[in-house]
């Protein structure tokens, strides 16, 4: 597997190169802490050509196996094309300690679903699961949803059958394409979350 540097990759500046297996000390999260304390302003995203990107650098991201489109349908495998607010943070608090970031952060838990049945009163929403209508599970046996942004789409208003769960969220170690999100590696998804904030958009192009 080539390093980030040899894959043309950038890890966000709260990671030091060659310290990866260090993300979880208490030493790394109070620099993350100081590094979110002192941003000032929120960071935006941008997938675009096969790369997410920042101000700081960019990586290589997968997208929905259907591509980028402006059309997104539920279910189609497509990415929605188009610029987005970055609404939340979601973690398994069983594998990782909380994120720092300025958006909100939030446990997942394994009783918690996201509804995909466009005609339920609750599509495109988290919910307890069971439930009655179709959703999705979001306490994943991999490591996909260990953590997770929620990107604002399809959520003001909801649309039945316009799209639902579309996060940015960590990629296979293949790059497969996923069902609609965007997906990094999870050092460069973990770097990123610090530098996030109110008012942080992704811009989603082909």
């Amino acid at each position: 597997m080539p390093s980030a540097r040899e894959a043309g990759e950038s890890i966000p500046s709260c990671i030091s190169i060659g310290r990866r297996e260090l993300l979880y000390l208490p030493v790394l999260l109070k620099a993350a802490r100081l590094s979110a304390a002192a941003q000032t302003e929120a960071e935006d995203l941008e997938y675009r050509g096969g790369r997410l990107h920042w101000s700081g650098g960019s990586a290589v991201a997968a997208v929905g196996r259907a591509g980028v489109r402006a059309d997104k349908h539920e279910g189609d495998g497509a990415t929605p094309a188009g610029a987005y607010p970055l609404v939340s943070i979601l973690y398994r608090p069983d594998r990782m300690a909380p994120p720092i970031s300025q958006l909100p952060v939030r446990p997942l838990a394994p009783s918690n679903g996201w509804v995909d049945e466009p005609a339920d009163a609750n599509y495109n929403r988290p919910v307890s699961l069971p439930y009655a209508a179709s959703a999705e599970q979001m306490w994943r046996e991999d490591d996909l949803y260990d953590a997770l942004v929620v990107i604002g789409y399809n959520m003001e208003p909801v649309v039945p059958g316009a799209g639902s769960a579309i996060f940015l969220h960590i990629a296979t170690p293949d790059f497969a394409p996923t069902a609609g999100c965007v997906a990094v590696k999870k050092e460069i998804l973990l770097g990123l979350l610090p530098l996030l904030g109110s008012g942080s958009r992704i811009s989603i192009t082909g």
